[in-house]
């Protein structure tokens, strides 16, 4: 046995939440499995284990579920459109068969005058020799995949709503022919027919399983839009001559070339050319970005009108594509905690309504008026069929779907699916500040020293400078005037600064903090660096041999939706804190201009999570949005870590939630859709759960007493099977969620 690994298998013949409770348990029952989670809404199983693939298939379809293995983790997207033409096929059969049936016996009913002529021409006995006839081909042949899944379902003890199916419209089949080949064994005033019940239950549910399907197949465009995003081929050199390849055959290291107007098949950086590249698919920036040799392009954006030739960096699973892909699938193929619930009342749903069913025959039969026997049939029969629980399987799943498609449309993924129902209840977001609220591209503004030339003095600190990779190195390294001298003996100080030699000098560079720990006397520098932070720039002291020698200041331009996202969030009732390295005096100019109070300036990267935990402790629910390799404690302490997609790997793998533009008015986006989704969610649970604790005494008869109502076998049909189609189109509201 291997290791234990995540295995994901497509799943034919589910069609409730019994369904998938009955799989969910056979696999858990199993030997070698470790974790198990069945979702209707893709007919997919995810299951931890090491055993192989085929072994764990066969744990599946024992139970009565043909399964496969979905080879290479590639995206399940399930082929709802063929299947909503198979079923539609069916149920046009079956209403052809069953239109004479309900005309003939209904017609009677509703119609004095049609019962007369029916008695006068084809006659009583003919016309329920005719009901039999079609009302039999519409159970053997459309409503046969009722019987081949319900029976051996029963035969298990495990009943799911085929079983439901086949109970119903077999009773009503099978009394109804014993009231016509073998009356005697019927009390009279009970011989009558209800073939039209039968053949209705079958074309109904097969019409909301059509209806159903078709909905279904609306709830995974995100994922198919994505996967559109690849083109088939891809124009590889390889021996000097231009070939076309499928993707599969794509290796790193290989030179591809893009004419103008085509996708990028794959990651890659390029090695020839200049183009504009529309990167919207991906990122949701509109403006097509400029990119030259040297530039990273992403797999899925589209070249504009330049040609260039790249070299493949990550091909297959690797490319950002992909991974976003997995992201999406991942979040649909979520469990919530609400959830849980659900499978639980699900298990032992369909068993229970199996004893109502029973229940309330022996009822009829006690307390019913003649006919007694055929008021009981109408009754349990109603009973079994409207109370399928096939709305209560579909409401949180489907919910989950069309809302994580639409945020990915949005540009926010949500990396871990109970993220989405964390992000509902958040109550205080935390940005750090650079790469976050601001562009994350300083530009230096300042250079003030105490004695010498300007040029000399940036030379040496830029020196030491271009062995950092902070984000405020770039700023000083490009305003410097080359070539520079060499640097030696560097050390980087996290949270403080730098410090190195150049030319036998020892220079140190960063906050104030560092230099005092340092016992450097920082009064000449004070006033000037005060002055900067009070401009909103970030000061740099920098002292050379152990005397201060001068300040720099940069500053990082806020992003243009920075201000307006905190007082969106502000006015959505959040409160909204500032996290940052900066000084204090920095911090609040910089709070001020985005409208934010709250603020902790001067906090070191492991300090982070130290306030997030501050925040909790006050009894707040946090989401922290941050892009680099310090912020990632932070965002794995609070309730929800936002990453923003531009920024580090390390940073978006330690995230729940990712901003793949960069922009943070996705937080926005991401908690409107996790709020829409999480009321679309209440709201599902409600019609399905409502549905049947009304319905189901309604079909046992309990209007009878009061208003002599009796629902007919055939509406309940209807009923449920508008019940599963009202849960998936509510669900696909989710797709008119509107971003900022």
């Amino acid at each position: 046995m291997g290791q234990v690994a995540e295995q994901k298998f497509q799943i034919t013949g589910m069609s409730c939440a019994g369904c998938a409770g009955r799989v969910e348990t056979a696999l858990a029952r199993a030997d070698g499995i470790t974790g198990v989670h069945v979702n209707l809404a893709t007919s997919t199983a995810t299951v931890a284990s090491a055993l192989a693939p085929d072994a764990i298939a066969a744990v599946i379809t024992q139970a009565g579920y043909p399964a496969e293995p979905v080879i290479d983790h590639a995206p399940v997207v399930p082929d709802h459109g063929q299947t909503a033409q198979d079923i539609f096929r069916q149920f046009v059969i079956a209403a052809c068969l069953t239109a004479p049936v309900f005309t003939l016996e209904m017609g009677g009913h509703l119609v004095p005058a049609m019962h007369h002529l029916i008695a006068r021409t084809i006659g009583t006995q003919e016309s329920w020799v005719i009901q039999f006839v079609l009302a039999t081909l519409v159970l053997i042949g459309p409503g046969r995949v009722f019987f081949t899944k319900g029976l051996p379902a029963l035969w298990r003890r495990a009943p799911d709503m085929n079983a439901l199916v086949v109970m119903g419209a077999g009773a009503a089949w099978t009394y109804s022919t014993l009231a016509l080949f073998a009356p005697g064994l019927l009390p009279t005033a009970a011989r009558a027919v209800y073939f039209e019940a039968a053949a209705v239950i079958v074309t109904l549910i097969l019409l909301g399983r059509w209806l159903e399907a078709r909905a279904k197949g609306q709830t995974g465009a995100a994922i198919e839009r994505l996967i559109a995003l690849r083109p088939d081929t891809a124009t590889v050199v390889r021996a000097g001559q231009e070939i076309a390849l499928p993707l599969s055959e794509l290796v790193t290291g290989d030179i591809i070339i893009l004419r103008p107007g085509t996708q990028i098949p794959t990651d890659g950086v390029v090695t020839q050319g200049a183009s504009h590249i529309d990167e919207s698919m991906v990122t949701g920036e509109p403006v097509p970005v400029a990119k030259s040799e040297g530039d990273t392009v992403v797999g899925g954006t589209i070249n504009g009108t330049g040609a260039l030739q790249i070299r493949a960096t990550a091909v297959g699973a690797e490319t950002m594509l992909s991974r976003i892909i997995a992201m999406v699938e991942d979040a649909q193929d979520a469990r919530l905690p609400v959830q849980d619930l659900v499978t639980k009342i699900t298990v032992w749903f369909v068993p229970a309504i199996m004893g109502i069913a029973a229940v309330t025959v022996l009822l009829w039969f006690v307390f019913g008026p003649a006919p007694v026997l055929a008021h009981a049939l109408v009754a349990g029969v109603s009973v079994l069929i409207i109370a399928c629980p096939c709305a209560m399987g579909l409401a949180v799943p489907m919910s989950i779907m069309v809302g994580t498609g639409r945020a990915a449309d949005l540009g926010v993924l949500f990396r871990q699916g109970d993220a989405l129902q964390a992000l509902a209840g958040i109550d205080t977001v935390a940005f750090d500040k650079t790469g976050t609220l601001t562009i994350g591209r300083p530009t230096l503004t300042d250079v003030d020293v105490l004695s010498g030339k300007k040029d000399v003095f940036l030379r040496k600190v830029a020196a030491v400078e271009t062995l950092s990779e902070h984000p405020l190195a770039s700023a000083i390294i490009g305003s410097a005037q080359t070539p520079l001298p060499v640097a030696t003996e560097f050390s980087a100080i996290p949270g403080y600064g730098l410090q190195g030699k150049v030319d036998g000098l020892v220079i140190v560079i960063g906050a104030e903090r560092l230099l005092i720990r340092e016992g450097i006397d920082l009064a000449s520098l004070r006033q000037v660096a005060q002055n900067h932070a009070q401009a909103g720039k970030t000061p740099i002291m920098v002292a050379i041999d152990g005397k201060a020698a001068g300040v720099i200041a940069v500053s990082d331009q806020l992003r243009p939706t920075a201000k307006a996202t905190v007082m969106r969030l502000q006015a959505m009732g959040k409160r909204v804190v500032l996290i940052t390295g900066d000084t204090d005096r920095t911090a609040k100019t910089i709070g001020a201009q985005l409208g934010i109070t709250d603020i902790f300036a001067e906090v070191l990267p492991a300090g982070k999570v130290d306030v997030v935990r501050q925040l909790q402790a006050g009894g707040a629910k946090v989401a922290f949005v941050g892009d680099g390799i310090n912020d990632a404690p932070a965002l794995a302490a609070a309730q929800v870590g936002i990453a923003i997609g531009t920024g580090t790997d390390v940073a978006v793998q330690s995230a729940d939630v990712v901003l793949m533009s960069g922009d943070p008015a996705g937080v926005l986006n991401g908690l409107t859709v996790s709020a829409a989704t999480m009321v679309n969610i209440r709201q599902n649970l409600l019609w399905a759960f409502g549905y049947n604790v009304l319905l189901v005494p309604v079909a046992a008869g309990a209007l009878f007493p009061i208003f002599g109502l009796l629902l007919s076998p055939g509406l309940a049909a209807g009923a449920m099977a508008l019940s599963s189609v009202l849960v998936v189109t509510n669900a696909l509201r989710l797709r008119r969620v509107k971003g900022t």
